[in-house]
């Protein structure tokens, strides 16, 4: 796999500075039931990356010693660690949010019986995958059947009270682009998704999420082979919108690898860029005893992922 890291060095990106940290986003590890071609970790099958048990046990301590208002788990499939209901209990019990971030298909895995009815007990929000509304666009980027699983999925999230009107249940879908190209206007995108899932399959949903693909990784690399990284990287930065720069998720967000290492974001996390711009590895450990309010953040080329158009960021598009 192609290394696009030295690529992203030699790009230029406005300085940025922390706010106040509010959300902890966590990797609990790389194993995936699925291998998506625009995963920016890689995840897969025979990924065996997990968070050990000692590591696992700082998060709780994290969230109450940092006042934490948001625990954001993701993987691979974060569902598949064996400690993984275990932590979302031991958050929900602080009154910390807690949002799992899954593929769908991973409720219908061996060993995740009961699963939705676990995330619905105890009120975590779903941020699903769902690059499309048709059988055809999803299957191409997530493999043969994933379509049908990912529509049955939805359909007993909704039997659960999941983006039903009232439940207190969240249940949102993430977008991709099948290829190297901003995503839609979110809203208009949005209303074609609720009126294609709820006429053809009986789907409602809360809010639809649309994410820019990031030149790192598995679509970095994919990139580089077809000769047109250079040409998506000139989309993104002349796509560049000084105004986003204040939503961006690494101001309030930190990112915390399987093995405890903080950085900035996921995406930096994926490039081995450590927290800050000192080089230094930090772990999560620390953040029991300080802050990372107002410090510098590390940024490369692939921040302008982040940045064109209407934005991107683990909540959608910057700009409503």
């Amino acid at each position: 796999m192609h290394d696009t890291l030295p690529l992203l060095k030699k790009t230029p990106f406005p300085a940025l500075r922390r706010a106040k940290l509010d959300t902890l986003q966590v990797n609990l590890g790389y194993k995936c039931n699925q291998s998506c071609l625009h995963c920016h970790v890689n995840a897969g099958p025979n990924r065996t990356e997990m968070m050990d048990a000692e590591t696992m046990a700082l998060i709780p301590r994290v969230l109450a010693a940092r006042g934490l208002g948001t625990l954001d788990l993701t993987g691979g499939a974060p569902e598949l660690h064996a400690g993984f209901r275990e932590l979302v209990r031991a958050a929900r019990a602080q009154g910390v949010r807690v949002i799992d971030r899954c593929n769908l298909t991973i409720l219908f895995e061996p060993g995740q019986e009961g699963l939705a009815e676990f995330l619905a007990e105890q009120g975590v929000d779903i941020v699903a995958s769902m690059p499309c509304y048709s059988a055809a666009n999803v299957d191409k980027q997530r493999g043969e059947g994933v379509f049908d699983l990912s529509i049955a999925a939805l359909q007993k999230l909704n039997s659960l009270g999941y983006g039903q009107t009232g439940s207190g249940l969240s249940l949102n879908l993430v977008y991709n682009p099948q290829g190297p190209s901003l995503p839609p206007e979110q809203q208009a995108l949005q209303a074609d998704y609720k009126r294609e899932l709820l006429e053809h399959f009986g789907i409602v949903f809360n809010e639809l999420y649309a994410l820019t693909n990031m030149p790192i990784q598995r679509f970095g690399s994919t990139l580089v082979s077809k000769g047109t990284f250079d040409s998506y990287m000139e989309l993104l930065k002349g796509s560049f919108q000084e105004q986003n720069l204040g939503g961006v998720m690494c101001r309030n967000t930190v990112s915390v690898d399987w093995q405890g290492w903080l950085s900035d974001c996921d995406f930096n996390q994926q490039l081995g860029l450590p927290l800050g711009t000192s080089g230094l590895q930090r772990h999560l450990r620390e953040l029991l005893v300080s802050g990372i309010d107002e410090q510098p953040i590390r940024v490369a080329g692939h921040c302008y992922g982040c940045t064109a158009g209407q934005g991107s960021s683990c909540g959608g598009a910057l700009e409503h």
